[in-house]
Formats: C-alpha cells, structure tokens, sequence
C-alpha cells in the first residue's frame, strides 16, 4: 500500500525532477552537454547551494553502484545452480562472472550500453509482466480480498499502535528503490534525452511510477499473496520470496523463466547505474577520470555478490537519502519554473 502511495507521488516528484533536468543542463569539463541534479543545482541557484551539487555527486557514487542487482541476482542463482554449494563461494562465483559480463559492456562505452539496454529491457520487462499477470487471472477471484489484505495491513491495529511508522518507511522505501523518484537517477537519464522540450520529458518521465511501481510490484505482490510464500518467515529473502512463489505457481518453468528475466534486468539495471556513476565522478573529478571509475564499479559488483541483503540495501538506501536531499532542495526551490514553463507547453498545444 505504501508503495502505490509513494507511486503517486513519485509521479508528480518525477514531472518536477525530470522537467528541471531537460531545462537546465550544463557543460562537463569535457565540454560536453550533461544532465542531473548537480548540474541543475550549478547551473539554476546560487554558488551557495554548490554544496548540495557535490553532495549528490559523492552520495552518487554509492548509491549507483550494482551492489543490490548482483546481492538478488546471486540469491536466485543460488537456489538453483548452486544449490547446497557454500553461500559464500556461491557468492563470489557469480560475483565474478556478472563482473566479467558488466565488464565487457561498460568498457564499449555509452552507445553499448544503450544498445543494450533499449533492444533487452522492453522485452524482458514485457515476459516478466506476463507471466505474472497470468497467475493472477488464473486466481482472479482471488483477488478483491488480497488488495483488501493489503490496504487493512498497512491500517491493522498492530500496525498503527507498534510499527505503523515503521511499516510505512519501508513500504515508502522499497517503492523508492523501485521508481527511484526524487532520488536524481532519473534527472540523469532524462536530462541526456535528445529534446528541446522539458516539459514534454517530465511527462514521458511519469510513466516510470506507473509502469514499474504500480503495475509491475503490484503483479509480484499479488502473485506472492497468491502462492501463500508471505506466511512463511524463512524463505522472506529478497527476489526468492518471488522464486518460491512463481515456482509454486508455474512450476520449473515458471522459475527457469524468473532466472532468465532476472539476469537480463539486473544486468541491464548495472550497465545504466554505470553511467549514472560516471557521471556523479566526472562532475567531482572532471570528465576526463570518468573511465576509471569502471573499475571501482566492477569490484562493486563482486562485493555485492558476497555480502547479505541487509548491508546491500542499507548502503544503497542510505546513499539514496543523501541524493534525495541535494534533489527535492533544487526541485521546491525551482518548481515555480516548472509551473511556468508547463503553462507555456500545453497552451502551445492548444489549437
């Protein structure tokens, strides 16, 4: 429930972040033409909010790397090739092969990782939907009193007189790490589009909330609740949660298609934190260092792969804090921009 309400605002959060990154790009030391928060905070406000510009950048340096897409990706893989190995050579086997496999991508540069990106991420995301939906239909008598489920849970008496806050932190958390609004991710990748119509791109941007928040965490809570998998304490682990419950369901096919979407998103997701990285370094230490940040970058995902969730998802969500702050400052500040400038667009569309 949490999530959806941080969906709803990740919309709106989006249309401001996004807009301003379109607007107000600026030049690398490179001289080259970038987008993001920090540029947007040079660029748009006073040199006494520069500090906000390198905060952002240093907490961005954390909180792109790959570390939570190589953490569940080596919790999948475990419980099917590697299982009853070790965890911890598990662990850093698959660390090191997604790092040779991160490594070939990102040393071909931006246009790679675009390429690979645009033609795997559509489709992947498609199959993933899919096969969800379809667990749903099949039990879609099911499900009035799984979305009632979820809405008195997060209103339950135990909820509101012990951990209400507690719950809702995290659902507004975990919807956060989904859509990434408001934390500056996506002010990069916005800010990099070919346009000269910022308006137009923060509304683009607001599908992201729609999409990955409120249709497709949606379909995988369902599919969970349906499988039953959210009453059994052991096996509340991340992405197997959502094995055991489409292994449930589907079957062995069911679960060797989850491992193959799963391989291709988090891959695609590392190859796009890479940039965002990138970014945040060459903004501190000037363009022309950017490559050795790949490196850094790599080692990530190998340590990622080693250590548990919990310490995965701290570092990421404490760095996101960080970025969030620099962001949502410069957006309330800037937003009356906003306003103006989509006043001017959608009068222009007017006929």
């Amino acid at each position: 429930f949490w999530m959806w309400m941080s969906a709803v605002l990740g919309i709106a959060t989006k249309f401001f972040t996004c807009s301003l990154g379109v607007m107000y790009r600026g030049l690398d030391s490179a001289g080259n033409l970038q987008g993001g928060p920090m540029y947007v905070i040079r660029e748009a406000l006073p040199r006494t909010f520069y500090p906000l510009a390198v905060l952002f950048s240093l907490a961005g340096l954390i909180g792109t790397l790959p570390m939570f897409q190589a953490n569940q990706l080596t919790a999948l893989i475990g419980q099917t090739v590697f299982a009853g190995a070790p965890p911890v050579w598990a662990g850093l086997a698959t660390g090191l092969v997604l790092a040779v496999l991160v490594a070939t991508v990102i040393f071909g540069g931006l246009p790679r990782v675009a390429m690979v990106a645009v033609r795997s991420l559509p489709t992947m995301v498609v199959v993933y939907t899919t096969m969800t939906l379809y667990v749903v239909i099949t039990h879609i008598t099911e499900v009035p009193a799984l979305l009632w489920l979820i809405v008195s849970e997060a209103f339950n008496p135990t909820a509101v007189g012990g951990g209400f806050v507690g719950i809702m932190l995290i659902g507004v958390s975990r919807g956060v790490f989904s859509n990434e609004a408001g934390v500056g991710t996506e002010v990069m990748a916005h800010g990099a589009a070919k346009t000269n119509e910022p308006i137009r791109e923060g509304v683009v941007a607001t599908l992201g909330p729609i999409f990955d928040t409120l249709l497709v965490c949606t379909c995988t809570a369902l599919v969970i609740l349906l499988a039953g998998e959210w009453q059994n304490p052991g096996n509340l682990s991340g992405i197997t949660l959502t094995a055991n419950a489409v292994q449930n369901e589907m079957g062995t096919i069911g679960l060797v298609a989850l491992g193959f979407v799963a391989l291709v998103l988090s891959t695609t997701t590392m190859f796009t934190g890479w940039y965002f990285g990138a970014k945040c370094f060459g903004f501190l230490a000037g363009a022309e260092w950017q490559p050795y940040f790949r490196w850094f970058f790599i080692a990530a995902v190998v340590f990622g792969a080693s250590v548990s969730v919990d310490v995965v998802f701290n570092l990421i969500s404490g760095s996101y804090g960080l970025m969030a702050l620099p962001t949502m400052v410069s957006t309330i500040i800037l937003a009356p921009k906003v306003m103006a400038a989509a006043r001017d667009y959608f009068a222009r569309l007017e006929p």
